[in-house]
């Protein structure tokens, strides 16, 4: 099957392509896409005329790899496959499957001649061993399921049906997803069935073999909540004494411990608050947003749609494949859904609402917090609205075509 092109992400690796020095690390949940970026990175490596045996493409979860544990056999397969002479082409699936990895990797690497590719599923492959053997040695792109714009574009791709209406594709993509396998499937039921099969392969692979936990029940619930109450601003306390008052007797350090699995997992990312007029990080009080949004609607049997949390999850998640730090901004009791920093440090200041249009005080609800701020950075608000209001500066843009046209803040 030919493969739909994720080229925000293949645009970023590209100038990296031809060396030697540096390791690239592609990390994001299991099933958002990894291996196939990695096959079309092969295929077009291919394409600028690299001999076939110059590329040793590895997949450690595929059969005849799975008995791949230690650092000694994944050397001796390396090097059993690459006996091509010049510059060979390095690509290894799922490393984290094998234990102690990072002296093999680095071996190679300090070698020359080898252009390495990697992937992992969870955030332990950047932990530890492979930081401080690596640092200055790797750089990490990580990837994320389909963000919208990318489910239309594969969808065109392999020509499934598309609506003409932008608010019907936006709703298909909520309660679908955006995890590429599910493009390939019709039924929604079924759908959600391989989500379920992704969040307990994650559970199995990811967590359970890397992590000890003694009451998987517990696990269970702590992870439910959060996953339902996902853009929701809480904190450990809160966690606490909402799960205390349903039954769940747990402590605190217990609830962030599960925490950082999910995060570690990358099915949960973690949106911190920060103050815009004294420029600090504020502690306690955060959001989480899910990897993708199918893990909500996988988990429920509520199909209705909150747009609120819902929107922002999805900008918030576009902003993160398009490379932006994210914050939730607060400027006295005003909250600014969305600050973002872009790589070249300017910053954009966004908010998200399904719409602007019900009144003069939904209007001013979302405007009164972008007009408070100071400074002369771009601020967004972000509706689903086609008609479009002008006010003060403030951009006001419809989300599906902003997306859709892979447009920055």
């Amino acid at each position: 099957m030919k493969l739909y092109q994720r080229e925000k992400y293949l645009r970023r690796i590209r100038p990296f392509y031809n060396d030697d020095d540096i390791i690239k690390v592609i990390t994001g949940v299991r099933r958002c896409g990894k291996s196939s970026l990695m096959e079309t990175i092969a295929e077009e490596i291919k394409a600028q005329g690299v001999q076939a045996d110059n590329i040793v493409y590895i997949d450690l979860d595929k059969r005849g790899f799975h008995n791949i544990k230690t650092p000694e056999q994944l050397e001796e397969l390396i090097e059993k496959h690459a006996q091509a002479d010049g510059l060979k082409y390095l690509f290894i699936d799922e490393i984290q499957n094998v234990e102690a990895f990072e002296e093999v990797i680095n071996g190679f690497r300090n070698e020359g001649g080898y252009s390495i590719f990697i992937t992992g599923s969870n955030s332990y492959l950047l932990s530890g061993e492979l930081v401080t053997k690596l640092t200055g040695r790797y750089l990490e792109f990580e990837m994320f399921p389909l963000s919208f714009d990318e489910y239309e574009g594969m969808k065109k791709f392999y020509k499934k049906p598309i609506s003409g209406n932008g608010a019907v594709e936006l709703n298909s993509y909520i309660l679908e997803g955006g995890f590429p396998r599910t493009i390939h499937i019709d039924e929604l039921s079924a759908k959600r069935t391989y989500v379920n099969g992704v969040i307990d392969e994650i559970i199995k692979k990811d967590i359970r073999r890397r992590v000890k936990i003694k009451d998987i029940a517990a696990f269970e619930t702590v992870r439910n909540y959060i996953i339902s109450n996902f853009g929701a601003t809480t904190s450990i306390k809160k966690l606490y004494d909402a799960l205390n008052n349903n039954g769940l007797k747990i402590s605190r350090a217990t609830i962030s411990k599960y925490i950082q699995i999910l995060l570690d997992a990358k099915i949960l990312y973690e949106c911190p608050r920060f103050d815009i007029k004294s420029k600090k990080s504020l502690s306690g009080e955060k959001k989480y947003y899910l990897a993708d949004l199918s893990f909500y609607y996988s988990l429920n049997t509520d199909n209705r749609i909150n747009y609120g949390p819902n929107l922002e999850n999805i900008v918030f998640t576009y902003a993160k494949s398009m490379e932006y730090a994210v914050s939730i901004g607060r400027i006295g009791k005003l909250e600014c859904d969305f600050i973002l920093r872009s790589r070249n440090m300017d910053y954009s200041y966004v908010q998200v609402a399904y719409t602007i249009l019900e009144s003069k005080a939904t209007e001013d609800r979302e405007y009164r917090a972008l007009e408070a701020i100071r400074d002369n950075y771009s601020k967004y608000v972000i509706t689903t609205d086609y008609l479009m209001q002008k006010r003060n500066g403030i951009h006001h843009v419809n989300l599906m075509d902003f997306l859709n046209d892979q447009q920055e803040f």
